[in-house]
């Protein structure tokens, strides 16, 4: 199973591609059943159409659409049939704004979770904290019917939160930021607390990053200047069953086609 936040959908597969590289060729190459998109900036037409080769291929496509035009958008591709959808996590205010999808496939619950950027201090983080809200009361049901039914879930994406000084090479310089806000942070860390496991932390217990995003400006990628903010969060019984985790970050600059890069997580 991968995440990848796709800066773009029509970029990805098109002006940040060649005819070696790029999201189309990522897909003829993964080794992955289910991929989670966020920041897809299309309807669900515009969509379809630029993943065209790999519905062709046979994957199967949900997706949520931004409400406004060039923003957000998520969506969930699998192998196999999906047996339901359901966007949005359950709030009204954030219904149709291209931030949470949800799928069942092959007996598990897969959520693709795109988190705002928000801004300290203003609406924008008011805002953000409130889809976090949102999608923690969601969070807490797929918890609960896991633990009581063994319904194994997981949600993947681009979070825009860094859990700890781990997570983001300049923590020093972003600690009055949003992405590293002191609430933001404890809002996480009541996720795992809660039950919730982060997958790849978990493989990478006490060590910096792995990074999955870094600027487009700057030496931020050469010098891996990046923040972790692309997670896995399963629900105990599936975490138990992980075998590996990769974060797929190219040999270089000019390999990229995201300012993110996929994180794939094998589950046994």
């Amino acid at each position: 199973m991968s995440t990848i936040n796709v800066n773009g959908i029509r970029a990805a597969v098109k002006q940040r591609s060649t005819e070696n590289l790029g999201l189309l060729v990522w897909f003829k190459e993964t080794t992955s059943d289910v991929v989670c998109l966020q920041e897809t900036r299309a309807d669900d037409d515009q969509l379809a159409d630029a993943l065209a080769p790999v519905l062709a291929d046979g994957w199967h496509l949900a997706s949520a659409a931004p409400h406004v035009k060039g923003r957000n958008g998520v969506a969930v591709l699998s192998r196999l049939p999906l047996d339901a959808v359901r966007i949005g996590c359950g709030v009204e205010e954030f219904a149709a704004h291209g931030r949470y999808i949800e799928v069942d496939t092959a007996g598990l619950t897969v959520g693709s979770v795109y988190v705002p950027t928000g801004e300290a201090e203003t609406d924008r983080q008011l805002e953000k904290e409130r889809f976090m809200a949102a999608v923690g009361e969601r969070m807490a049901v797929l918890l609960a019917r896991s633990l009581g039914d063994g319904n194994d879930a997981v949600l993947c994406g681009d979070w825009n939160i860094a859990h700890t000084e781990n997570d983001i090479k300049n923590w020093k310089g972003n600690l009055k930021k949003s992405g590293f806000l002191p609430q933001e942070r404890q809002w996480l860390t009541g996720l795992l607390e809660s039950g919730w496991v982060d997958v790849v932390r978990r493989a990478h217990p006490e060590t910096a990053g792995p990074y999955a995003w870094w600027s487009w400006r700057g030496k931020a990628f050469d010098n891996d200047a990046g923040w972790r903010i692309d997670y896995h969060l399963a629900t105990p019984g599936l975490a138990a069953r992980v075998a590996s985790v990769t974060t797929e970050r190219p040999a270089a600059y000019a390999l990229r086609w995201s300012d993110h890069c996929p994180v794939t997580v094998a589950y046994a």
